[in-house]
């Protein structure tokens, strides 16, 4: 079996990284959002020209991420979404909406601290994890059926 994830959610610390090198040798593709703020947030303008309103300059920008974000998450298997300590992240929810309406396995991430906030976001997961380590226990119990410490 082979798995698309898309990896949704905060870009300031190296949670995607952890889970990448932990799932590696699972049969694993990940894809994701682009994580450059700078080049996420101005790619509309970069692309189709300044404006003067930042209204529309965000307008834009949030369209063409649209594009990516839409197709990565139609094609991926299993969705994860890592809400932070830093930021609210509005984007972050919509996407774990968006690949709830879409039926994707959704598996969220986050700490106990946004148990509350995020009560309806989790109650539509299959699962909620705290840490990068439990999200790729979770797809090698997917990919293998093996649990933690057992062998593979």
């Amino acid at each position: 079996m082979q798995l698309t994830v898309y990896l949704a959610g905060e870009i300031h610390t190296d949670w995607r990284e952890q889970i990448a090198k932990g799932a590696a040798g699972l049969s694993v593709t990940f894809t994701g959002p682009v994580t450059d703020h700078a080049a996420s947030d101005d790619c509309g303008v970069a692309i189709m020209g300044a404006e003067d309103q930042k209204f529309w300059h965000d307008h834009k920008g949030a369209k063409l991420n649209a594009i990516r974000t839409r197709k990565a998450l139609a094609e991926a298997d299993i969705v994860v979404v890592r809400f932070g300590d830093k930021y609210k992240q509005w984007n972050a929810a919509f996407d774990a909406g968006y690949a709830a309406a879409l039926g994707k396995s959704l598996i969220v991430l986050h700490g106990a601290e946004h148990q509350h906030a995020l009560k309806e976001v989790d109650a539509a997961a299959l699962a909620v994890a705290e840490t990068p380590e439990q999200v790729v226990a979770i797809l090698r119990y997917t990919l293998t059926g093996a649990l933690p410490g057992a062998q593979d």
